[in-house]
């Protein structure tokens, strides 16, 4: 009888126990908790966008997180206990009935808790913002995750002086690493690497003596507070401004500090469950600090290449942000033992322990020599005599264009020219990594041949099943017009902000095609309001390529996002109807704010030069699919209401029809005036028929007037007016006329322009139309001339 009352009460209690556990969708009570070992025990926010629960990464390795519920890979979006992860048994989160959060690993170890003990706390909510919250029976919040961020803000997430974005160690690791996007002493946001060695600002500017009025910050603002919304644009109180490429409702959006040092507004396309870049805070990889570690050196270009001096080797050869160490023993020992190895465009920013002006060669080399601290020195501008002495060299950068050598200290008897001219031992890019197919023994040495022979039968029959599937495929729905269309018009949606849409819609929402704001070759574009009222530009679109491979090429310009790019929304494609549908940007083209009465002033020229050479980047260096634009020309160049440009019409090259109807094409893709000389000589097109017409814009942008015009006399062409220019220009450059810019620059402008600045765009924009299309620089190269070009 005992026994069965022990029974019937240890069932009561077990059921009691159990019970009281139960945890709801998006919130957890009080006296529950969740453990290590269910994967039941998540909280999921009301509207499925945010799940918060124990997020394994590693073997037996926990942490208490939360992430994007539909995102492909589980974007995590805070953690508990980044620096300290829990065992994969045993361990659990804890709403206790004192009102702490508490969670404790497999041994009953506090590893984290909240500070609410002693609080009236009833419940623990996910809210659809994605922030974990206390509340009581009042719904008054006493704890918030949105007060201690991660990595990542949210939308509606404020960041303020007391907290800051802190980057993780590295891709997929939750330890902190050592970038950080916070508030300086100053009131400005900036971008700071604190590694084991150093601590350095890299953004908005590196030099400690910025103005900070030059970027459009301010600061007078001791509230020190900033957000973004639901649109997506980001607001600070020091003035600091900008916003996701596709800036609109319906997105989600996160804005991260990320483990290489940049930070970046993402955006999500749930439909795959994929994240794209709509913004990026630092354009060039090489001017983040850090990222190569002591004495790296980083290779200017889209990807950041980190590379050893010669005779150092790489510290850690899986992380290249430990830097390199040297293959000779550096002591402090007689001068005479030492000497130095030339290294042109090599630069190390920071950590002069002399500077001087106007010294000779012998002499700044001399300071180096007698000074046992001293690594290496730069001499910059032969014939002024700039003098850098470095005790140490971290923030390396390699760059075509830098004017100075730098000369690495190293023992006599080790400096050999051919191991100057490149550093060595590069980082590898996506281009580098083997992609293997089929099993690995495939790919070793003995019987080699035999092994091939399986994959060669492996890929023919593969090509013969997918031949097979087509020819299927067309037998059933050839002749069937209707299914056609409906697989035309459902075809390809990219993602919830980029898809199809019926003509239908398209004819009511540009009230039948009524307001025209312009046109070109590919067609006419109409202003036009969605039923979300969204404001988007429609363009119809002329001859264009027909059917799959329209929608193809729309795949692709689909996924491109840059803020230097007018965004396209979607398409619509139902039978000879082919329309294209973007971003509306108010405030019309280049050529009608440069070439009227209500022209630009300098420093948006400026600005506009920088970002159609971002744009224009983007396309050539970044993106995934490669795409040249073919056609840059002011009429392409949208600016929106802060005057930003936007470049249109990217990808068009290959929907538009060449020579057809209503165009001013020549038989190749282009515009008179604009085009480069390869299209005439039917040389191979690159990137560089961008850079030559890019070219022609920033020298039109400089001067005011067009030089794009080509003279005609009795039926023959003459020398272009932007030949004239170039030559004279050249003419005046090369007499070191002292005032040679001034009689360039527009002089609507009444002298209120950057002399340094223009002098830079005009010696860009000659380099950009040489004939030769190799002496052409690369836009990502133009982007980090101008960007580094600050005015006087």
């Amino acid at each position: 009888m005992t026994k069965t009352v022990f029974l019937f009460l240890f069932c009561c209690l077990m059921k009691s126990s159990v019970s009281k556990n139960t945890i709801n969708q998006d919130h957890l009570n009080r006296g529950s908790f969740l453990s290590v070992d269910d994967d039941a025990h998540l909280i999921t926010s009301s509207d499925n966008t945010f799940t918060c629960g124990f997020y394994g990464f590693q073997t037996n390795a926990y942490w208490f997180a939360i992430w994007f519920t539909n995102s492909k890979d589980r974007t995590v979006v805070w953690t508990a206990n980044s620096n300290n992860p829990v065992n994969g048994h045993g361990s659990k989160l804890t709403l206790h009935t004192n009102g702490a959060m508490v969670l404790t690993d497999i041994d009953g170890t506090i590893v984290w808790g909240t500070n609410t003990t002693s609080t009236d706390v009833d419940r623990a909510v996910l809210l659809n913002t994605g922030n974990l919250v206390l509340m009581n029976t009042k719904d008054q919040i006493l704890w918030q995750s949105f007060d201690y961020p991660t990595d990542t803000l949210l939308p509606s997430q404020t960041l303020t002086k007391s907290k800051s974005l802190k980057s993780t160690l590295r891709k997929g690791s939750f330890q902190p690493g050592y970038y950080s996007f916070s508030y300086n002493s100053i009131n400005i946001l900036t971008l700071l690497y604190d590694g084991p060695e150093i601590s350095s600002v890299y953004w908005p500017s590196p030099d400690p003596g910025f103005n900070i009025w030059d970027y459009r910050r301010t600061s007078y603002n001791s509230s020190r507070i900033a957000v973004f919304n639901d649109l997506g644009v980001f607001k600070s109180s020091d003035l600091l401004r900008f916003n996701a490429s596709d800036m609109g409702f319906g997105i989600r959006r996160r804005l991260t500090m990320d483990y290489d040092g940049n930070l970046r507004f993402y955006s999500l396309n749930e439909s795959t469950g994929l994240w794209s870049i709509s913004w990026q805070a630092v354009a060039q990889p090489c001017n983040i600090h850090g990222i190569c570690g002591r004495n790296g050196i980083c290779v200017y270009g889209g990807k950041p290449e980190c590379s050893c001096p010669p005779h150092y080797e790489w510290s850690e050869p899986t992380d290249f942000s430990q830097g390199c160490k040297p293959t000779f023993n550096r002591t402090c020992v007689n001068s005479t033992t030492f000497g130095f190895l030339p290294m042109r465009y090599t630069d190390y920013f920071g950590f002069d322990l002399k500077f001087s002006s106007s010294i000779s060669f012998e002499s700044c080399r001399n300071m180096c020599l007698a000074d046992c601290r001293c690594q290496a020195f730069v001499y910059k501008l032969p014939g002024i005599g700039d003098c850098y002495v470095k005790s140490a060299l971290f923030n390396g950068y390699r760059y075509p264009k830098f004017a100075g050598t730098m000369y690495l200290k190293i023992p006599i008897g080790m400096q050999t020219p051919e191991s100057a001219s490149i550093p060595t031992g590069s980082k590898p890019t996506c281009a580098d990594v083997p992609v293997t197919i089929g099993f690995p023994s495939m790919y070793e040495s003995s019987g080699g041949k035999v092994k091939w022979v399986y994959l060669y039968s492996f890929a023919i029959a593969f090509g013969l099943v997918e031949a097979l599937v087509i020819v299927m495929g067309w037998w059933i729905f050839y002749g069937n017009n209707e299914l056609l269309k409906n697989l035309e018009e459902g075809y390809s949606m990219v993602s919830s902000q980029f898809r199809g849409f019926s003509y239908k819609e398209l004819m009511k929402a540009t009230q039948n095609f009524k307001v025209e704001i312009g046109r070109g070759g590919p067609g006419v574009v109409y202003k036009g309001i969605l039923e979300d009222e969204r404001v988007v530009a429609v363009k119809r679109l002329g001859d264009v390529s027909d059917g799959g491979e329209f929608l193809t090429e729309l795949s692709t310009i689909g996924r491109i996002n840059h803020m230097n790019l007018v965004r396209m929304w979607g398409f619509c494609s139902q039978r000879q109807h082919k329309l294209l549908v973007y971003e509306y940007v108010e405030n019309e083209s280049l050529d009608k704010r440069l070439f009227s009465t209500t022209f630009l002033q300098w420093k948006e020229r400026f600005e506009v030069a920088i970002g159609i050479a971002k744009g224009l980047a983007y396309l050539h260096h970044e993106c995934l699919e490669w795409v040249i634009h073919c056609d840059v020309k002011p009429e392409n160049i949208l600016l929106d209401g802060a005057f930003q440009p936007k470049i249109a019409d990217f990808g068009l090259a290959k929907l538009s029809q060449r020579g057809g109807p209503n165009s001013n094409f020549t038989q190749v893709r282009g515009t008179k005036g604009y085009m480069a000389p390869e299209w005439a000589h039917n040389l191979p097109i690159t990137a560089k028929v961008d850079v030559y017409s890019y070219g022609v814009v920033i020298l039109e942008l400089t001067k005011g007037i067009r030089l794009s015009n080509v003279s005609v006399h009795g039926g023959e062409e003459e020398e272009s007016e932007l030949m004239r220019f170039a030559r004279g220009t050249k003419t005046k450059i090369r007499s070191a006329k002292g005032l040679w810019i001034e009689e360039i620059v527009d002089p609507r402008l009444g002298g209120l322009f950057s002399r340094k600045q223009a002098a830079t765009l005009v010696e860009v924009g000659l380099s950009c139309v040489e004939k030769d299309r190799h002496k052409r620089p690369t836009m990502d190269s133009v982007v980090q001339v101008l960007v580094d070009c600050e005015p006087e």
